[in-house]
Protein backbone atom coordinates (compact mmCIF):
# COMPACT_ATOMS: atom_id res chain seq x y z
CA UNK A 1 0.00 0.00 0.00
CA UNK A 2 1.36 3.44 -0.92
CA UNK A 3 0.74 6.36 1.47
CA UNK A 4 2.27 9.44 3.03
CA UNK A 5 4.79 8.78 5.79
CA UNK A 6 2.59 10.92 8.05
CA UNK A 7 -0.10 8.22 7.98
CA UNK A 8 2.12 5.33 9.04
CA UNK A 9 1.21 3.52 12.26
CA UNK A 10 3.45 2.86 15.25
CA UNK A 11 5.81 -0.09 14.60
CA UNK A 12 4.97 -0.07 10.88
CA UNK A 13 7.77 -0.68 8.36
CA UNK A 14 7.89 0.83 4.90
CA UNK A 15 10.23 1.66 2.03
CA UNK A 16 10.49 5.27 0.85
CA UNK A 17 9.24 5.63 -2.72
CA UNK A 18 9.43 9.37 -3.36
CA UNK A 19 10.48 12.64 -1.72
CA UNK A 20 8.35 15.38 -3.26
CA UNK A 21 9.77 18.37 -1.39
CA UNK A 22 11.73 20.93 -3.40
CA UNK A 23 14.46 23.45 -2.72
CA UNK A 24 15.75 23.79 0.86
CA UNK A 25 13.26 21.39 2.46
CA UNK A 26 13.88 18.70 -0.15
CA UNK A 27 17.63 19.00 0.27
CA UNK A 28 17.37 18.87 4.06
CA UNK A 29 15.15 15.76 3.97
CA UNK A 30 17.56 14.00 1.61
CA UNK A 31 20.57 15.09 3.71
CA UNK A 32 18.97 13.30 6.67
CA UNK A 33 19.15 10.04 4.70
CA UNK A 34 15.50 9.90 3.69
CA UNK A 35 16.05 8.69 0.13
CA UNK A 36 13.97 6.48 -2.17
CA UNK A 37 14.67 2.83 -1.43
CA UNK A 38 15.43 3.40 2.27
CA UNK A 39 13.55 1.23 4.77
CA UNK A 40 12.02 3.07 7.74
CA UNK A 41 10.29 1.96 10.93
CA UNK A 42 8.00 4.20 13.00
CA UNK A 43 9.17 3.82 16.61
CA UNK A 44 7.25 6.59 18.41
CA UNK A 45 5.01 9.62 18.28
CA UNK A 46 4.76 12.64 20.53
CA UNK A 47 1.55 12.98 22.60
CA UNK A 48 -0.01 15.29 19.98
CA UNK A 49 1.28 12.98 17.17
CA UNK A 50 3.89 15.49 16.01
CA UNK A 51 6.79 14.87 15.63
CA UNK A 52 7.20 11.22 14.69
CA UNK A 53 10.28 9.17 15.64
CA UNK A 54 11.57 6.84 12.99
CA UNK A 55 14.43 4.41 12.70
CA UNK A 56 16.51 4.04 9.55
CA UNK A 57 20.05 2.98 8.70
CA UNK A 58 20.82 2.13 12.33
CA UNK A 59 19.79 5.43 13.94
CA UNK A 60 16.64 7.07 15.28
CA UNK A 61 15.50 10.53 14.22
CA UNK A 62 12.48 12.80 14.65
CA UNK A 63 10.55 14.25 11.74
CA UNK A 64 7.75 16.82 11.76
CA UNK A 65 4.48 15.83 10.13
CA UNK A 66 4.81 18.80 7.78
CA UNK A 67 8.05 17.18 6.52
CA UNK A 68 6.62 13.65 6.49
CA UNK A 69 3.80 14.87 4.22
CA UNK A 70 6.34 15.19 1.39
CA UNK A 71 7.50 11.56 1.66
CA UNK A 72 5.61 8.71 0.01
CA UNK A 73 6.22 5.20 1.32
CA UNK A 74 5.14 1.69 0.39
CA UNK A 75 4.09 -0.65 3.18
CA UNK A 76 3.60 -4.41 3.05
CA UNK A 77 -0.08 -4.30 4.00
Amino acid sequence: MVKSMRHMDLNERAVIKTVAANKELGRRIRDMGLLPGTEVLIVGRAPLLDPVALRLKGFTMALRNSEADHITVETEG
